[in-house]
Protein backbone atom coordinates (compact mmCIF):
# COMPACT_ATOMS: atom_id res chain seq x y z
CA UNK A 1 0.00 0.00 0.00
CA UNK A 2 1.89 3.26 -0.97
CA UNK A 3 1.49 6.09 2.07
CA UNK A 4 2.50 9.48 1.73
CA UNK A 5 4.71 11.47 4.29
CA UNK A 6 2.07 12.02 6.56
CA UNK A 7 0.89 8.44 6.62
CA UNK A 8 4.22 7.48 7.08
CA UNK A 9 5.34 9.61 9.67
CA UNK A 10 1.98 8.21 11.43
CA UNK A 11 3.01 4.32 11.25
CA UNK A 12 6.18 5.06 12.20
CA UNK A 13 5.21 7.04 15.56
CA UNK A 14 6.18 10.51 15.23
CA UNK A 15 2.70 11.76 16.17
CA UNK A 16 2.27 9.37 18.90
CA UNK A 17 1.43 5.76 19.97
CA UNK A 18 -2.20 6.16 19.52
CA UNK A 19 -2.23 7.25 16.08
CA UNK A 20 0.41 4.82 15.00
CA UNK A 21 -2.04 1.75 16.51
CA UNK A 22 -4.76 3.83 14.61
CA UNK A 23 -2.64 3.78 11.41
CA UNK A 24 -1.92 0.47 11.75
CA UNK A 25 -5.35 -0.75 11.98
CA UNK A 26 -5.96 1.00 9.00
CA UNK A 27 -3.39 -0.66 6.58
CA UNK A 28 -4.61 -3.90 7.90
CA UNK A 29 -7.84 -3.25 7.13
CA UNK A 30 -6.29 -1.17 3.31
CA UNK A 31 -4.53 -4.91 2.80
CA UNK A 32 -7.31 -7.03 3.41
CA UNK A 33 -9.56 -5.00 0.86
CA UNK A 34 -6.63 -4.76 -1.61
CA UNK A 35 -6.76 -1.04 -1.57
CA UNK A 36 -3.89 0.73 -3.27
CA UNK A 37 -3.59 3.74 -0.80
CA UNK A 38 -5.47 5.70 1.47
CA UNK A 39 -7.45 8.47 1.33
CA UNK A 40 -8.40 11.98 3.26
CA UNK A 41 -12.34 12.01 4.39
CA UNK A 42 -14.72 14.85 5.46
CA UNK A 43 -16.03 13.37 8.00
CA UNK A 44 -15.92 10.52 10.37
CA UNK A 45 -19.10 9.36 12.71
CA UNK A 46 -17.95 6.67 15.66
CA UNK A 47 -20.66 4.39 17.12
CA UNK A 48 -20.02 2.66 20.37
CA UNK A 49 -21.14 5.11 22.89
CA UNK A 50 -23.93 3.11 25.70
CA UNK A 51 -22.63 1.15 28.42
CA UNK A 52 -25.51 -1.36 27.36
CA UNK A 53 -24.24 -1.89 23.49
CA UNK A 54 -20.37 -0.80 24.26
CA UNK A 55 -19.73 -2.43 27.60
CA UNK A 56 -16.99 -3.02 29.69
CA UNK A 57 -14.65 -3.38 26.39
CA UNK A 58 -15.61 -0.27 25.23
CA UNK A 59 -14.30 1.31 28.56
CA UNK A 60 -11.73 -0.70 28.85
CA UNK A 61 -10.56 0.19 24.81
CA UNK A 62 -11.24 4.08 25.52
CA UNK A 63 -9.25 3.93 29.22
CA UNK A 64 -6.25 2.81 27.60
CA UNK A 65 -6.95 5.01 24.15
CA UNK A 66 -6.67 8.15 26.81
CA UNK A 67 -3.67 7.03 28.04
CA UNK A 68 -1.84 9.28 25.91
CA UNK A 69 -1.86 13.25 26.08
CA UNK A 70 -2.64 15.63 23.56
CA UNK A 71 -3.98 13.13 21.16
CA UNK A 72 -6.73 14.94 18.89
CA UNK A 73 -9.08 14.29 15.84
CA UNK A 74 -8.11 14.77 12.35
CA UNK A 75 -11.32 15.37 10.73
CA UNK A 76 -14.83 16.50 12.01
CA UNK A 77 -16.58 13.99 14.13
CA UNK A 78 -19.80 12.75 15.16
CA UNK A 79 -21.11 10.80 17.89
CA UNK A 80 -23.42 8.10 18.40
CA UNK A 81 -26.53 8.12 20.53
CA UNK A 82 -25.18 7.71 23.96
CA UNK A 83 -27.51 4.98 26.64
CA UNK A 84 -29.87 7.80 28.45
CA UNK A 85 -31.23 11.13 28.53
CA UNK A 86 -29.01 12.35 31.49
CA UNK A 87 -31.11 15.26 32.27
CA UNK A 88 -33.83 12.67 33.04
CA UNK A 89 -32.27 9.96 34.00
CA UNK A 90 -35.04 9.30 37.20
CA UNK A 91 -38.06 9.24 34.53
CA UNK A 92 -36.26 6.42 32.40
CA UNK A 93 -35.77 4.54 35.87
CA UNK A 94 -32.72 2.62 34.69
CA UNK A 95 -31.83 0.10 37.38
CA UNK A 96 -27.95 -0.14 36.40
CA UNK A 97 -25.83 1.13 39.58
CA UNK A 98 -23.27 3.55 38.64
CA UNK A 99 -24.83 3.95 35.40
CA UNK A 100 -24.69 7.87 34.62
CA UNK A 101 -21.22 7.25 35.89
CA UNK A 102 -19.92 4.98 33.49
CA UNK A 103 -21.79 6.44 30.36
CA UNK A 104 -20.17 10.02 31.68
CA UNK A 105 -16.39 8.26 31.91
CA UNK A 106 -17.14 6.89 28.25
CA UNK A 107 -18.34 10.42 26.92
CA UNK A 108 -15.61 12.29 29.18
CA UNK A 109 -13.08 10.06 27.11
CA UNK A 110 -14.47 11.04 23.70
CA UNK A 111 -14.72 14.30 24.24
CA UNK A 112 -11.08 14.27 25.26
CA UNK A 113 -10.13 12.81 21.76
CA UNK A 114 -11.88 15.71 20.30
CA UNK A 115 -15.30 14.18 18.97
CA UNK A 116 -18.54 16.37 18.87
CA UNK A 117 -21.09 15.02 21.79
CA UNK A 118 -23.42 14.80 19.19
CA UNK A 119 -25.22 11.73 20.54
CA UNK A 120 -26.97 11.34 17.73
CA UNK A 121 -27.65 8.59 15.28
CA UNK A 122 -29.05 10.43 12.20
CA UNK A 123 -25.81 12.80 11.70
CA UNK A 124 -27.32 12.94 8.56
CA UNK A 125 -29.75 15.63 9.27
CA UNK A 126 -28.91 19.08 7.09
CA UNK A 127 -26.28 17.22 5.92
CA UNK A 128 -24.38 19.70 3.61
CA UNK A 129 -21.02 18.13 3.07
CA UNK A 130 -20.23 15.51 0.54
CA UNK A 131 -17.24 13.38 -0.64
CA UNK A 132 -15.30 10.11 1.38
CA UNK A 133 -16.41 9.42 5.32
CA UNK A 134 -15.90 7.35 7.35
CA UNK A 135 -19.24 6.25 9.60
CA UNK A 136 -19.86 4.13 11.80
CA UNK A 137 -23.76 3.25 12.89
CA UNK A 138 -25.52 1.43 10.27
CA UNK A 139 -28.60 3.00 9.25
CA UNK A 140 -26.08 6.08 9.02
CA UNK A 141 -23.90 4.47 6.42
CA UNK A 142 -27.24 3.04 4.22
CA UNK A 143 -28.83 6.20 4.47
CA UNK A 144 -25.63 8.56 3.63
CA UNK A 145 -24.89 6.01 0.79
CA UNK A 146 -28.51 6.48 -0.85
CA UNK A 147 -29.53 9.74 -0.44
CA UNK A 148 -26.73 12.41 -0.27
CA UNK A 149 -23.39 12.93 -1.66
CA UNK A 150 -21.49 11.39 0.71
CA UNK A 151 -19.94 8.11 0.41
CA UNK A 152 -18.64 5.54 3.39
CA UNK A 153 -17.90 1.84 4.20
CA UNK A 154 -19.94 0.39 6.68
CA UNK A 155 -17.03 1.37 9.41
CA UNK A 156 -16.91 -0.24 12.43
CA UNK A 157 -16.85 2.21 15.65
CA UNK A 158 -13.04 0.96 15.89
CA UNK A 159 -12.10 1.73 12.44
CA UNK A 160 -14.12 5.35 12.40
CA UNK A 161 -12.14 6.00 15.75
CA UNK A 162 -9.06 5.25 13.24
CA UNK A 163 -9.96 7.15 10.59
CA UNK A 164 -11.00 10.18 12.90
CA UNK A 165 -7.61 10.06 14.78
CA UNK A 166 -5.34 9.64 11.39
CA UNK A 167 -7.86 11.74 8.69
CA UNK A 168 -7.50 8.81 6.21
CA UNK A 169 -9.16 5.74 5.37
CA UNK A 170 -8.43 3.07 3.22
CA UNK A 171 -9.86 2.77 -0.50
CA UNK A 172 -12.10 0.41 -1.38
CA UNK A 173 -15.47 -0.56 -1.32
CA UNK A 174 -18.04 1.83 -1.71
CA UNK A 175 -16.26 4.62 -1.57
CA UNK A 176 -15.32 3.43 -5.87
CA UNK A 177 -17.79 3.23 -8.38
CA UNK A 178 -17.74 -0.31 -9.52
CA UNK A 179 -18.44 -1.59 -6.09
CA UNK A 180 -21.38 0.39 -5.88
CA UNK A 181 -23.53 -1.87 -8.09
CA UNK A 182 -26.92 -3.80 -7.04
CA UNK A 183 -26.79 -7.36 -6.52
CA UNK A 184 -30.87 -7.57 -5.77
CA UNK A 185 -34.08 -6.71 -8.10
CA UNK A 186 -36.95 -5.87 -5.45
CA UNK A 187 -40.14 -5.51 -7.49
CA UNK A 188 -42.57 -3.88 -5.11
CA UNK A 189 -46.40 -4.75 -5.76
CA UNK A 190 -48.26 -2.98 -3.10
CA UNK A 191 -48.89 0.46 -1.96
CA UNK A 192 -47.18 1.84 1.09
CA UNK A 193 -48.98 4.60 3.05
CA UNK A 194 -46.36 5.59 5.44
CA UNK A 195 -43.18 4.91 7.61
CA UNK A 196 -43.63 1.57 9.04
CA UNK A 197 -44.57 0.19 6.02
CA UNK A 198 -41.00 1.11 4.36
CA UNK A 199 -39.37 -0.40 7.51
CA UNK A 200 -41.19 -3.34 6.93
CA UNK A 201 -40.12 -3.74 3.80
CA UNK A 202 -36.45 -2.94 4.75
CA UNK A 203 -36.52 -5.99 7.44
CA UNK A 204 -37.87 -7.94 5.09
CA UNK A 205 -35.79 -7.63 2.36
CA UNK A 206 -32.79 -8.57 4.75
CA UNK A 207 -34.66 -11.32 6.25
CA UNK A 208 -34.83 -13.00 2.23
CA UNK A 209 -30.73 -12.92 2.11
CA UNK A 210 -29.06 -16.29 1.07
CA UNK A 211 -25.45 -17.24 2.34
CA UNK A 212 -25.07 -18.59 -1.37
CA UNK A 213 -25.00 -15.39 -2.72
CA UNK A 214 -21.75 -13.93 -3.17
CA UNK A 215 -21.82 -10.19 -1.97
CA UNK A 216 -18.58 -8.46 -1.22
CA UNK A 217 -20.04 -5.65 0.30
CA UNK A 218 -23.25 -6.43 1.60
CA UNK A 219 -26.21 -6.71 -0.43
CA UNK A 220 -27.24 -3.93 -2.02
CA UNK A 221 -31.14 -3.79 -3.45
CA UNK A 222 -32.14 -2.23 -6.26
CA UNK A 223 -36.04 -1.61 -5.29
CA UNK A 224 -38.45 -0.76 -7.90
CA UNK A 225 -42.34 0.05 -7.32
CA UNK A 226 -42.66 2.89 -4.73
CA UNK A 227 -44.23 5.86 -5.91
CA UNK A 228 -43.86 7.83 -3.05
CA UNK A 229 -40.76 8.29 -0.47
CA UNK A 230 -40.80 11.43 1.75
CA UNK A 231 -37.71 12.19 4.41
CA UNK A 232 -39.31 9.79 7.23
CA UNK A 233 -40.04 7.22 4.47
CA UNK A 234 -36.06 7.28 3.57
CA UNK A 235 -35.06 6.83 6.97
CA UNK A 236 -37.32 4.11 7.83
CA UNK A 237 -36.41 2.03 4.61
CA UNK A 238 -32.70 2.58 4.87
CA UNK A 239 -32.34 1.85 8.99
CA UNK A 240 -34.41 -1.53 8.80
CA UNK A 241 -32.30 -2.98 5.53
CA UNK A 242 -28.96 -1.59 7.62
CA UNK A 243 -30.27 -4.50 9.64
CA UNK A 244 -28.33 -7.00 7.91
CA UNK A 245 -26.08 -5.28 6.70
CA UNK A 246 -27.45 -3.23 3.78
CA UNK A 247 -25.22 -0.35 2.92
CA UNK A 248 -26.54 1.45 0.43
CA UNK A 249 -29.68 1.67 -1.88
CA UNK A 250 -30.64 2.34 -5.81
CA UNK A 251 -34.76 2.83 -5.65
CA UNK A 252 -36.08 3.57 -9.24
CA UNK A 253 -37.10 6.91 -9.77
CA UNK A 254 -35.48 8.47 -5.80
CA UNK A 255 -31.77 8.12 -6.32
CA UNK A 256 -29.21 7.72 -8.92
CA UNK A 257 -29.39 4.79 -11.51
CA UNK A 258 -27.07 2.30 -11.45
CA UNK A 259 -24.01 2.00 -14.10
CA UNK A 260 -24.59 -1.69 -13.96
CA UNK A 261 -26.17 -4.45 -12.07
CA UNK A 262 -25.04 -7.93 -11.41
CA UNK A 263 -28.62 -9.19 -9.83
CA UNK A 264 -28.36 -12.13 -7.44
CA UNK A 265 -32.04 -12.84 -7.38
CA UNK A 266 -35.49 -10.98 -8.27
CA UNK A 267 -37.82 -10.77 -5.36
CA UNK A 268 -41.24 -9.37 -5.24
CA UNK A 269 -43.09 -7.57 -1.97
CA UNK A 270 -46.33 -8.29 -2.13
CA UNK A 271 -49.37 -7.07 -0.27
CA UNK A 272 -49.89 -10.08 1.34
CA UNK A 273 -46.38 -10.06 2.74
CA UNK A 274 -47.00 -6.53 3.80
CA UNK A 275 -50.33 -7.83 5.71
CA UNK A 276 -48.77 -11.11 7.29
CA UNK A 277 -45.44 -9.26 8.83
CA UNK A 278 -48.34 -6.80 10.39
CA UNK A 279 -50.06 -9.86 11.46
CA UNK A 280 -47.32 -11.21 13.13
CA UNK A 281 -45.65 -7.92 14.40
CA UNK A 282 -49.18 -6.98 16.46
CA UNK A 283 -49.07 -6.83 20.00
CA UNK A 284 -51.02 -9.90 21.42
CA UNK A 285 -50.46 -8.80 25.12
CA UNK A 286 -50.31 -5.94 27.15
CA UNK A 287 -48.11 -3.38 26.36
CA UNK A 288 -46.19 -1.43 29.04
CA UNK A 289 -43.71 1.32 27.00
CA UNK A 290 -44.21 2.70 23.57
CA UNK A 291 -40.88 3.59 21.92
CA UNK A 292 -41.09 6.24 19.02
CA UNK A 293 -37.92 7.48 17.03
CA UNK A 294 -35.33 5.00 15.80
CA UNK A 295 -33.43 6.13 14.36
CA UNK A 296 -33.82 9.48 16.03
CA UNK A 297 -37.03 10.77 15.48
CA UNK A 298 -37.47 14.31 12.80
CA UNK A 299 -38.84 17.09 13.63
CA UNK A 300 -41.80 15.99 11.38
CA UNK A 301 -42.09 12.62 13.11
CA UNK A 302 -42.35 14.90 16.61
CA UNK A 303 -45.05 16.88 15.16
CA UNK A 304 -47.15 14.12 13.89
CA UNK A 305 -46.83 12.33 17.42
CA UNK A 306 -48.10 15.42 18.96
CA UNK A 307 -51.17 15.79 16.52
CA UNK A 308 -51.63 12.22 17.42
CA UNK A 309 -52.01 13.05 20.96
CA UNK A 310 -54.21 15.79 20.94
CA UNK A 311 -57.49 14.96 23.67
CA UNK A 312 -55.02 12.06 24.48
CA UNK A 313 -53.70 11.16 28.42
CA UNK A 314 -50.99 8.91 28.64
CA UNK A 315 -50.49 7.34 31.96
CA UNK A 316 -47.52 6.44 33.84
CA UNK A 317 -45.36 8.03 31.40
CA UNK A 318 -46.06 5.16 28.78
CA UNK A 319 -44.50 6.75 25.50
CA UNK A 320 -40.96 7.79 25.00
CA UNK A 321 -40.23 10.23 22.10
CA UNK A 322 -36.36 9.78 21.24
CA UNK A 323 -34.50 12.55 19.50
CA UNK A 324 -31.54 14.25 18.62
CA UNK A 325 -30.95 17.70 20.69
CA UNK A 326 -31.27 19.67 17.19
CA UNK A 327 -34.51 18.60 16.70
CA UNK A 328 -35.61 18.50 20.46
CA UNK A 329 -35.02 22.68 20.44
CA UNK A 330 -36.99 22.85 17.22
CA UNK A 331 -39.65 20.98 19.05
CA UNK A 332 -39.28 22.71 22.27
CA UNK A 333 -39.43 26.62 19.93
CA UNK A 334 -42.45 25.45 18.82
CA UNK A 335 -43.95 23.84 22.00
CA UNK A 336 -44.16 20.43 20.79
CA UNK A 337 -42.28 19.38 23.77
CA UNK A 338 -44.83 20.47 25.94
CA UNK A 339 -47.73 19.18 24.00
CA UNK A 340 -46.09 15.45 24.40
CA UNK A 341 -45.77 15.70 27.90
CA UNK A 342 -48.55 17.46 29.15
CA UNK A 343 -50.16 14.82 27.46
CA UNK A 344 -48.16 12.53 29.54
CA UNK A 345 -45.01 11.74 27.33
CA UNK A 346 -41.87 11.52 27.65
CA UNK A 347 -39.70 13.05 24.79
CA UNK A 348 -35.64 12.26 25.23
CA UNK A 349 -33.18 13.54 23.46
CA UNK A 350 -29.05 12.49 22.67
CA UNK A 351 -30.19 8.55 23.42
CA UNK A 352 -32.31 5.93 21.48
CA UNK A 353 -34.07 3.21 22.32
CA UNK A 354 -32.18 0.05 20.96
CA UNK A 355 -28.91 1.22 23.41
CA UNK A 356 -30.91 2.11 26.79
CA UNK A 357 -30.96 -0.05 29.63
CA UNK A 358 -35.12 -0.77 30.52
CA UNK A 359 -36.08 -1.58 34.33
CA UNK A 360 -36.99 -5.35 33.17
CA UNK A 361 -39.67 -5.39 36.28
CA UNK A 362 -41.82 -2.53 34.70
CA UNK A 363 -41.08 -3.06 31.16
CA UNK A 364 -41.60 -6.66 29.60
CA UNK A 365 -43.28 -5.46 26.34
CA UNK A 366 -42.66 -2.73 24.12
CA UNK A 367 -44.55 -1.50 21.21
CA UNK A 368 -43.00 0.81 18.70
CA UNK A 369 -43.15 2.06 15.11
CA UNK A 370 -39.55 0.78 14.30
CA UNK A 371 -38.36 -2.68 12.80
CA UNK A 372 -34.31 -1.60 13.83
CA UNK A 373 -35.62 -0.71 17.56
CA UNK A 374 -37.57 -4.39 16.99
CA UNK A 375 -34.54 -6.31 15.72
CA UNK A 376 -32.15 -5.24 18.63
CA UNK A 377 -35.01 -4.29 21.27
CA UNK A 378 -36.10 -8.25 21.39
CA UNK A 379 -31.86 -9.82 21.04
CA UNK A 380 -29.81 -10.03 23.93
CA UNK A 381 -29.22 -6.67 24.39
CA UNK A 382 -32.74 -6.49 26.15
CA UNK A 383 -34.95 -9.55 25.32
CA UNK A 384 -37.87 -7.65 25.53
CA UNK A 385 -41.05 -8.96 23.96
CA UNK A 386 -41.47 -6.54 21.42
CA UNK A 387 -44.41 -5.68 18.77
CA UNK A 388 -44.54 -3.09 15.86
CA UNK A 389 -47.99 -0.63 14.47
CA UNK A 390 -48.17 2.10 12.84
CA UNK A 391 -47.72 5.55 14.81
CA UNK A 392 -51.41 6.37 15.26
CA UNK A 393 -52.15 3.05 16.67
CA UNK A 394 -48.86 3.07 19.07
CA UNK A 395 -50.04 6.31 20.16
CA UNK A 396 -53.45 4.43 20.77
CA UNK A 397 -51.68 1.64 23.11
CA UNK A 398 -49.82 4.74 24.97
CA UNK A 399 -53.18 6.11 25.57
CA UNK A 400 -54.60 2.92 26.97
CA UNK A 401 -52.87 0.25 29.02
CA UNK A 402 -55.95 -2.38 27.99
CA UNK A 403 -56.02 -2.05 24.36
CA UNK A 404 -55.54 -5.07 22.40
CA UNK A 405 -58.42 -5.22 19.58
CA UNK A 406 -60.53 -8.27 19.12
CA UNK A 407 -58.21 -9.32 15.79
CA UNK A 408 -55.19 -9.82 18.29
CA UNK A 409 -57.01 -12.11 21.11
CA UNK A 410 -55.17 -14.86 19.05
CA UNK A 411 -51.77 -14.73 19.39
CA UNK A 412 -50.16 -14.82 16.10
CA UNK A 413 -46.58 -16.17 15.94
CA UNK A 414 -44.72 -15.17 12.91
CA UNK A 415 -41.68 -17.70 12.28
CA UNK A 416 -38.09 -18.12 13.13
CA UNK A 417 -36.41 -16.95 9.93
CA UNK A 418 -34.31 -20.18 9.87
CA UNK A 419 -31.21 -19.34 7.69
CA UNK A 420 -30.49 -21.36 4.91
CA UNK A 421 -27.00 -23.36 5.23
CA UNK A 422 -25.19 -25.12 2.58
CA UNK A 423 -22.48 -26.72 4.53
CA UNK A 424 -22.14 -30.59 4.50
CA UNK A 425 -19.95 -32.54 6.55
CA UNK A 426 -16.25 -32.63 5.25
CA UNK A 427 -14.44 -35.76 5.55
CA UNK A 428 -10.15 -36.64 4.78
CA UNK A 429 -7.32 -34.61 5.03
CA UNK A 430 -7.31 -31.16 3.93
CA UNK A 431 -4.61 -28.37 3.84
CA UNK A 432 -5.37 -24.82 2.61
CA UNK A 433 -3.67 -21.12 2.26
CA UNK A 434 -4.36 -17.76 3.39
CA UNK A 435 -3.28 -14.55 4.13
CA UNK A 436 -2.67 -13.06 7.54
CA UNK A 437 -3.14 -9.25 8.71
CA UNK A 438 0.19 -7.14 7.71
CA UNK A 439 1.13 -6.32 11.53
CA UNK A 440 0.93 -9.92 12.49
CA UNK A 441 4.35 -11.20 11.81
CA UNK A 442 4.01 -14.56 13.24
CA UNK A 443 1.80 -17.19 14.91
CA UNK A 444 1.01 -20.52 15.62
CA UNK A 445 -2.67 -21.62 16.92
CA UNK A 446 -4.16 -24.98 17.55
CA UNK A 447 -7.83 -25.70 18.72
CA UNK A 448 -11.38 -26.79 18.32
CA UNK A 449 -13.01 -25.60 15.39
CA UNK A 450 -16.45 -23.68 15.54
CA UNK A 451 -18.39 -23.00 12.01
CA UNK A 452 -20.46 -21.71 10.01
CA UNK A 453 -21.34 -20.21 6.86
CA UNK A 454 -24.02 -17.74 8.20
CA UNK A 455 -23.07 -14.28 9.10
CA UNK A 456 -22.88 -13.47 12.78
CA UNK A 457 -24.41 -10.18 14.54
CA UNK A 458 -22.22 -9.80 17.58
CA UNK A 459 -24.38 -7.25 18.90
CA UNK A 460 -27.36 -8.66 20.74
CA UNK A 461 -27.20 -11.89 19.53
CA UNK A 462 -23.71 -13.16 20.95
CA UNK A 463 -23.14 -12.92 24.98
CA UNK A 464 -20.79 -10.69 25.47
CA UNK A 465 -20.05 -12.58 28.78
CA UNK A 466 -19.80 -16.03 27.73
CA UNK A 467 -19.37 -15.97 24.22
CA UNK A 468 -21.96 -18.13 23.55
CA UNK A 469 -24.28 -17.53 19.66
CA UNK A 470 -27.72 -16.20 21.18
CA UNK A 471 -29.54 -16.63 17.82
CA UNK A 472 -32.78 -18.42 17.15
CA UNK A 473 -32.51 -20.71 13.70
CA UNK A 474 -28.58 -19.48 13.72
CA UNK A 475 -26.73 -22.83 12.56
CA UNK A 476 -24.72 -22.51 15.89
CA UNK A 477 -27.16 -21.01 17.97
CA UNK A 478 -25.96 -22.19 21.75
CA UNK A 479 -22.79 -23.12 20.79
CA UNK A 480 -19.75 -20.72 22.26
CA UNK A 481 -16.60 -18.99 20.13
CA UNK A 482 -14.64 -18.79 23.95
CA UNK A 483 -11.09 -20.27 23.28
CA UNK A 484 -12.31 -21.88 19.56
CA UNK A 485 -10.76 -21.36 16.27
CA UNK A 486 -13.76 -19.10 14.76
CA UNK A 487 -14.91 -19.72 11.08
CA UNK A 488 -17.19 -17.32 9.41
CA UNK A 489 -17.76 -15.19 6.51
CA UNK A 490 -18.29 -11.82 8.19
CA UNK A 491 -20.14 -10.13 10.84
CA UNK A 492 -23.54 -8.47 9.99
CA UNK A 493 -25.69 -5.93 11.84
CA UNK A 494 -24.14 -3.22 14.14
CA UNK A 495 -21.19 -1.85 13.57
CA UNK A 496 -20.55 -2.06 17.55
CA UNK A 497 -19.62 -5.26 17.23
CA UNK A 498 -15.35 -4.65 17.59
CA UNK A 499 -16.38 -3.84 21.13
CA UNK A 500 -18.29 -6.89 21.95
CA UNK A 501 -15.16 -8.77 20.52
CA UNK A 502 -12.76 -6.35 22.56
CA UNK A 503 -14.99 -7.29 25.43
CA UNK A 504 -14.55 -10.90 25.10
CA UNK A 505 -11.02 -10.65 24.49
CA UNK A 506 -10.41 -8.90 27.45
CA UNK A 507 -12.56 -11.26 30.07
CA UNK A 508 -11.05 -14.36 28.74
CA UNK A 509 -13.74 -15.85 26.22
CA UNK A 510 -13.10 -14.99 23.15
CA UNK A 511 -11.93 -16.81 20.05
CA UNK A 512 -8.30 -18.47 19.64
CA UNK A 513 -8.23 -17.31 16.03
CA UNK A 514 -10.56 -15.82 13.75
CA UNK A 515 -10.93 -16.66 10.02
CA UNK A 516 -13.51 -14.59 7.68
CA UNK A 517 -14.36 -15.80 4.00
CA UNK A 518 -15.58 -12.14 3.09
CA UNK A 519 -14.03 -8.42 4.03
CA UNK A 520 -15.16 -7.93 7.31
CA UNK A 521 -15.10 -4.25 8.33
CA UNK A 522 -16.08 -5.25 12.06
CA UNK A 523 -13.49 -8.15 12.90
CA UNK A 524 -10.52 -7.05 11.48
CA UNK A 525 -10.22 -4.05 14.08
CA UNK A 526 -10.76 -5.84 16.63
CA UNK A 527 -8.34 -8.06 15.73
CA UNK A 528 -5.69 -6.08 14.74
CA UNK A 529 -5.96 -4.16 17.82
CA UNK A 530 -5.18 -6.56 20.66
CA UNK A 531 -2.84 -8.74 18.20
CA UNK A 532 -5.43 -11.64 17.91
CA UNK A 533 -4.60 -14.31 15.44
CA UNK A 534 -7.14 -13.27 11.89
CA UNK A 535 -6.60 -15.22 8.27
CA UNK A 536 -8.85 -14.53 5.39
CA UNK A 537 -8.56 -15.11 1.69
CA UNK A 538 -8.00 -18.82 1.63
CA UNK A 539 -7.75 -20.62 -1.82
CA UNK A 540 -10.32 -22.86 -0.67
CA UNK A 541 -13.62 -21.67 1.17
CA UNK A 542 -12.77 -23.33 5.20
CA UNK A 543 -16.70 -22.21 6.05
CA UNK A 544 -17.23 -25.65 4.17
CA UNK A 545 -14.24 -27.69 3.81
CA UNK A 546 -13.76 -27.44 8.03
CA UNK A 547 -16.48 -29.03 10.13
CA UNK A 548 -17.17 -27.40 13.77
CA UNK A 549 -15.44 -29.66 16.07
CA UNK A 550 -12.18 -30.40 13.67
CA UNK A 551 -9.34 -29.92 15.33
CA UNK A 552 -7.19 -27.72 13.18
CA UNK A 553 -3.87 -25.88 13.10
CA UNK A 554 -2.99 -22.57 11.84
CA UNK A 555 0.25 -20.68 11.25
CA UNK A 556 1.45 -17.35 9.63
CA UNK A 557 5.05 -17.20 8.19
CA UNK A 558 5.74 -14.45 5.96
CA UNK A 559 2.49 -12.96 5.61
CA UNK A 560 1.01 -16.34 4.87
CA UNK A 561 -1.36 -18.53 6.68
CA UNK A 562 -1.64 -22.67 6.50
CA UNK A 563 -4.44 -24.14 7.83
CA UNK A 564 -4.76 -27.64 8.34
CA UNK A 565 -6.99 -30.44 9.60
CA UNK A 566 -5.12 -32.26 12.38
CA UNK A 567 -8.46 -34.52 12.93
CA UNK A 568 -11.93 -34.75 11.84
CA UNK A 569 -14.78 -34.65 14.39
Amino acid sequence: MKLNSVQKMMLGGAQGSTKQKAMRLLIDLGKAANSEQLVPVVSAHVSGVSPLTGGDGLIRFLKDLGNEESITTAVDTTLNAAGCDRTKFKEMDIPVKDYVEKQQIILDAYEKLGIELSLSCTPYDNLKIKGNASWAESNAVCFANTYTELRTNRESGLSAIATALCGFTPEYGLLLDENRIPNLKIMVECNLDEPVDYSILGDWIGKQIEPKWKMEYGPIPHIFGLKNLNYEDKKALTAAAANYGCPLLFIDNFTNKPTTTNYKSEICFKQSDLDQRYKELAPTNRVDLVTIGCPQASFDEIERTAKYLEDCNIPNGRLWVFTSSLNFDKAKDKGLVDKIEKAGGLILRETCPEVVHYNHKKVKHILTNSMKAEHYLKSGLNAIDTSVSKLIDCVKHASNPELLGKENKEKIMGKIKIHESTKTYQTGKIEIDGKGLQSQESWSVEGEALVTDVPITFLGFVNRITGQIEEDGHPINGETMADKILIFPKGSGSTVAPFVLLGLFYNGNGPKAIINTDLDQQTIPACSLLGIPYAHSFDDNPCQSINTGDKIKLELVNGNVKLKCLERA
